[in-house]
């Protein structure tokens, strides 16, 4: 068997032509039902890197598993198009935002192509195409139609170089840079158009929690963001500024309120900043919300707190948010971390108004008050120093004080805030609305739509604003002279809905064909990066909601299953241009084919896993796939020298029985010789049914890189079948079929390719899965059971110094000891001994029994089922081959009653005796 490599490209370039002209992976219309499979779709920036491909290699993978599973699938691809991107990269070249994208679309989708990637290419979509931003522009109408589009002033985050507003998302680290060009943050007041996601805050989060095939740390993540809190409103009076709300969710510590802080755009703080140098200095260049620690300035005012009369003074605070709760709040730095951290900085008292609750606490006495000068208390407890609300629970303290104060109320408060669409750029989907002197802003009747983009002007600041004809139009509502609006919208709107869109492209009455959705959403199982965690997949899920509401869509989640794939690293760190450590995913097609790289990925690490790149681990994948070509041929030619002088009807009958599938449920067990070629045939003949049912589980579970170990380990052992003796020719084949039905999704040309050699006629994509005759929990305990006693032999070889062992038995445990062992796991007797010994086929074993009885009892906790003992006996004598291979030496597998009683003593199940002769 060669293994050198093999011809990738001819083969790789030969079953994509076939594919495509045989339309393999079209999804028809007419399906009920079909297996939807999605990876997020990707920004055409021009070359697909290592992250495209692992993450484009999983879902395809899947897809292709799901087909040999029978199932219909619907696995689309697209072009997240739109983008600030591909604006600076036209305005650097002299070109345009739209010619730039599609030649980049032309690239990444032929790069797609050579990976062999199983998509139906008739359902792709480009979000900048009027055809699909249209309906962006008809979904913004229906929202503002159901009040949940709104327009205002908000302060944003604006980059001065990009020229654009920018999501919290966008602004990274500590020094708060655009994730674009790394330029410093501004923040602006601007007009902005809002997308009311608030109103759906509460079942956006409750359904988290039905998302249970999401990962635990994606629906965290989304619970974070949305951040709800139960809590108290109540008003401290500001000197010279009347009752100021606050919101706290521990109202039970107001006793221990030692200032009051209000955030640097609170309209306090800015009233103030007009007047005092101070406050506006640290307002304009000192106030950092991302800081290590709080910081300060104090106002000289003074609040008085609602429960104790007293008052305390008034900071502007860089802790303090003014978009979460009310932008100002109560500070007791006692009972919080960031108070105490700002009390002890600015040399503020520290109450201790909560202690822990003792042990055995009456429900009565007032416990005695922590030390809290160095660290605050966090928890709940109980109250002290709180006049009469000592003695009580944080809980019902909370509720009476809530009751109590003139000025407070129960509320729930939300870190989430209403989304801003507005972006100030050229390359999106023009929001459609127009502004009159008269109607003010008005939507773009459906009928107009769509507001397509003019050309494209290479100017600073937003080209819309230079397209002086565009924006010139008159108003829908009274004809009179308007100007069209000039921001376009986020790019989270494009890929909020695009998933729908997939199951009806080409339709031009509306945004997707509503009863095929109903029929085939939601997506089954989605694949993207963790980055996407938080702001895509709840935008996703809240226009899906939007749309049961409103649309006729029954359902309210867009994904059932979601896996975030790791990053492909470079000794440790993430690829990047930045840093020189790109690999080109071109370059190892070319150089070792489109199926090696899916293969080494696949391998590598499980898919939600960060992974190394290692050219050493491709080579080697490559020159697997090339010794599984140079079995598949040898075999082949060994079959066709072999038939050569076979009459006819027989040639005809074995090239029958080669050619042929094997069926689900019917697949034969081959006929054997007599002797130990017999045994080892089983034994193939097993491994392959626990290789076809092991990575079965795994592929449905997305762990493809245990069922690829598996499977390359079925190779190595038809391998080895093949270097130890004349291989059965049917158990070989069935092996060999079997290795590449399961190497199908992953590495799909060759695995075409030896199909085809094995006899053939369909395409793999199409065949069977193959099928176990065993089920997993059998395939682990037999193999257990082999590995163990291999194990069990080389300790005792090793130990005895047995250079040259002579022959090795093998003893089975007697049935009476099966007997016990089930007696053990299924009986929950405190006397087990008792229980066995009331067995009498148990008891007439005397002091053997006794003995194996207080074992049980000794490891009762961790006992579990091995197989019985004739199906470990058949299991141990067809591996035998594999200890005559290691030893050099004869094995017998003896059966208990072939062996005195002083051998048995060491026999169990699952742990045969072992007796060796030197």
């Amino acid at each position: 068997m060669s293994d050198e490599g093999y011809d990738h490209a001819t083969i790789e370039r030969r079953w994509q032509e076939a594919w495509d002209e045989s339309n393999v992976y079209r999804t028809p219309d007419d399906v009920e039902d079909p297996t939807y499979v999605l990876g997020m779709y990707p920004y055409p920036s021009g070359k697909l890197h290592m992250g495209h491909v692992r993450n484009y290699t999983i879902t395809d993978a899947y897809a292709r598993y799901r087909r040999m599973r029978g199932d219909e699938v619907l696995h689309p691809m697209g072009w997240d198009a739109f983008g600030l991107p591909a604006e600076n990269a036209a305005k650097e070249r002299d070109t345009n935002p739209r010619d730039w994208t599609f030649d980049c679309i032309d690239t990444m989708r032929g790069q797609m192509e050579a990976m062999g990637f199983g998509y139906d290419w008739e359902r792709e979509i480009a979000t900048c195409t009027p055809e699909y931003y249209r309906w962006n522009q008809w979904l913004f109408s229906r929202f503002y139609d159901e009040g949940l589009v709104e327009r205002r002033d908000a302060e944003v985050n604006w980059c001065p170089h990009c020229e654009t507003v920018l999501a919290d998302e966008q602004v990274e680290g500590e020094a708060e840079l655009c994730w674009r060009c790394d330029t410093p943050v501004e923040q602006r007041e601007l007009e902005q158009w809002f997308l009311q996601i608030t109103e759906y805050a509460d079942e956006l989060l409750e359904a988290i929690d039905e998302l249970e095939g999401w990962p635990n740390s994606v629906r965290q993540m989304q619970r974070n963001w949305i951040g709800r809190q139960y809590g108290t409103e109540l008003e401290f009076d500001v000197e010279g500024y009347g009752g100021v709300e606050a919101f706290t969710t521990r109202v039970d510590t107001i006793f221990g309120a030692t200032f009051f802080a209000i955030a640097p755009d609170h309209p306090i703080s800015e009233e103030l900043a007009e007047e005092n140098d101070d406050i506006r200095h640290f307002i304009e260049h000192e106030a950092d919300p991302e800081g290590d620690e709080p910081n300060g300035v104090a106002t000289g005012l003074t609040a008085t707190n609602p429960a104790t009369g007293e008052e305390i003074p008034v900071y502007v605070a860089d802790f303090v948010l003014s978009d979460v709760g009310t932008g100002a709040l109560m500070a007791v730095p006692g009972h919080d971390d960031r108070d105490h951290a700002f009390a002890t900085k600015h040399d503020l008292p520290i109450e201790p108004v909560v202690a822990p609750e003792p042990e055995g606490w009456d429900g009565e006495t007032v416990p005695d008050a922590p030390d809290v000068s160095e660290e605050a208390f966090t928890e709940d407890g109980v109250l002290v120093n709180s006049g009469e609300y000592s003695g009580l629970d944080s809980e019902t303290a909370r509720d009476r004080l809530t009751e109590d104060i003139e000025s407070a109320e129960k509320a729930t408060q939300y870190q989430l805030r209403d989304w801003g669409i507005s972006r100030q750029r050229y390359w999106g989907t023009p929001i459609p609305v127009v502004h009159c002197d008269d109607c003010g802003p008005v939507v773009v009747p459906e009928e107009d739509l769509p507001v397509e983009l003019p050309e494209f002007i290479n100017t600073t600041g937003n080209p819309l604003d230079a397209a002086e004809e565009w924006k010139r139009t008159t108003c829908p509502d009274c004809g009179g002279t308007a100007a069209r609006e000039t921001d376009t919208m986020d790019t989270f709107v494009d890929s909020s809905w695009y998933f729908l869109r997939y199951v009806s492209p080409d339709l031009d009455d509306a945004p997707f064909d509503l009863e095929r959705a109903n029929d085939w959403m939601p997506v089954d199982q989605y694949v993207g990066g963790i980055e996407h965690a938080v702001m895509h997949l709840l935008y996703a899920r809240f226009f899906t909601k939007v749309l049961a509401d409103h649309e006729g869509l029954e359902h309210r989640e867009p994904f059932t299953n979601l896996l975030a794939q790791g990053m492909v690293q470079l000794e440790g760190e993430k690829m990047s241009k930045s840093k020189g450590n790109v690999v080109s995913p071109q370059r190892i097609v070319e150089e070792y084919g489109a199926d090696t790289a899916r293969l080494f990925m696949m391998q590598a690490a499980q898919p939600e896993r960060d992974f190394d790149w290692s050219e050493e681990g491709v080579r080697s994948t490559n020159a697997f796939l090339g010794r599984l070509k140079g079995m598949v041929d040898d075999f082949v030619g060994a079959a066709r020298g072999a038939a050569e002088s076979a009459s006819s009807a027989e040639l005809r009958s074995a090239n029958s029985r080669a050619a042929e599938p094997r069926d689900d449920g019917d697949e034969p067990r081959a006929e054997r010789p007599d002797g130990a070629d017999d045994a080892i045939a089983s034994y193939v003949e097993a491994e392959i049914d626990a290789t076809i049912a092991i990575a079965g589980n795994e592929y449905d579970d997305l762990t493809f890189n245990k069922a690829l170990r598996e499977t390359l380990e079925l190779a190595r052992t038809l391998r080895n079948y093949a270097s130890h003796t004349e291989p059965h020719a049917e158990t070989f084949e069935r092996g060999l079929s079997a290795v590449v039905r399961l190497l199908a999704p992953v590495a799909p040309h060759l695995a075409e390719e030896l199909y085809e050699t094995l006899g053939n006629d369909e395409f793999v994509v199409e065949a069977p899965w193959p099928t176990a005759r065993i089920d997993r929990d059998s395939v682990e305990k037999r193999r257990k059971l082999v590995e163990n006693t291999r194990e069990d032999v080389r300790q005792i070889v090793d130990v005895a110094g047995i250079e040259d062992p002579k022959r090795i038995d093998v003893v089975v445990a007697p049935e009476w000891k099966y007997d016990a062992l089930e007696i053990a796991i299924e009986s929950d007797a405190d006397n087990l001994i008792g229980e066995l010994m009331g067995e009498s086929h148990i008891r007439e074993h005397g002091d053997a029994a006794a003995s194996y009885g207080q074992d049980l009892q000794a490891e009762r906790e961790a006992l579990s089922m091995t197989l019985g003992p004739d199906d470990e006996h058949a299991a141990l004598e067809s591996a035998a081959w594999l200890l005559e291979r290691e030893f050099d030496a004869p094995v017998r597998v003896v059966r208990a009653d072939a062996v005195d009683e002083s051998v048995l003593k060491n026999a169990e199940p699952g742990r045969p005796a072992i007796e060796i002769e030197d």
